[in-house]
């Protein structure tokens, strides 16, 4: 399953680098014009069995202090409406650090935080998009959130990978699920020693 599903995942890059290549330097000059350099955020996040790497995106967010939202600027939120800030990631697919779908990769630090079942969310590579983007994205809690990683750890299958990349577009085309609340990214995940997430049994 993994070596095929990486096999397809690199195929469907491959053949749509034209787009998302034009569209990639269209958001990289955006942000140049508009915010300057640096053009990429880089921020080390968990991989496939907890490992760390540098996840690259377009810089949606001025630097200084201030909240997120704040920091973030008109250009960075069309881009994070669109999802385009993501696109250095297809980058990412092709070097094998992440996946077209998996649970988002979360910063480092999150790991002491995890029950043990919500470490299972590791088992796979992390993806540009997953199971929970699709069913809420920043507007779920995390408990919900993982709760939707470990389903689709113990459910992946390509079908499934074709479902989620599908109504991934749709929600994108729609712009749905992007804000947690008032804030533009989700709060910090502080860990429950107690959260032990049932198993959902149905999609």
């Amino acid at each position: 399953m993994c070596a095929v599903k990486r096999f397809v995942e690199t195929c469907l890059v491959v053949a749509t680098m034209p787009v998302w290549l034009a569209a990639a330097a269209a958001s990289a000059l955006a942000v140049l014009v508009t915010m300057g350099r640096p053009i990429l955020f880089r921020q080390e996040r968990a991989g496939k069995d907890g490992r760390a790497f540098k996840i690259l995106k377009f810089r949606t967010m001025r630097g200084g202090e201030g909240s997120d939202a704040e920091r973030l600027t008109r250009v960075g939120r069309i881009l994070r409406a669109a999802s385009l800030d993501e696109l250095p990631q297809l980058f990412q697919v092709l070097t094998g650090k992440m996946a077209l779908v998996g649970p988002r990769p979360l910063p480092v630090r999150y790991l002491p935080r995890y029950s043990p079942r919500q470490m299972r969310r590791h088992e796979t590579r992390p993806g540009i998009t997953g199971w929970a983007q699709i069913n809420g994205r920043n507007a779920i809690s995390w408990q919900r959130k993982f709760e939707l990683d470990v389903w689709y750890v113990e459910h992946r299958s390509l079908a499934l990978d074709a479902k989620i990349l599908f109504m991934t577009a749709a929600k994108v085309f729609r712009r749905s699920g992007i804000d947690a609340s008032a804030a533009e990214t989700m709060p910090e995940f502080t860990g429950d020693a107690s959260a032990a997430p049932a198993p959902l049994t149905t999609p």
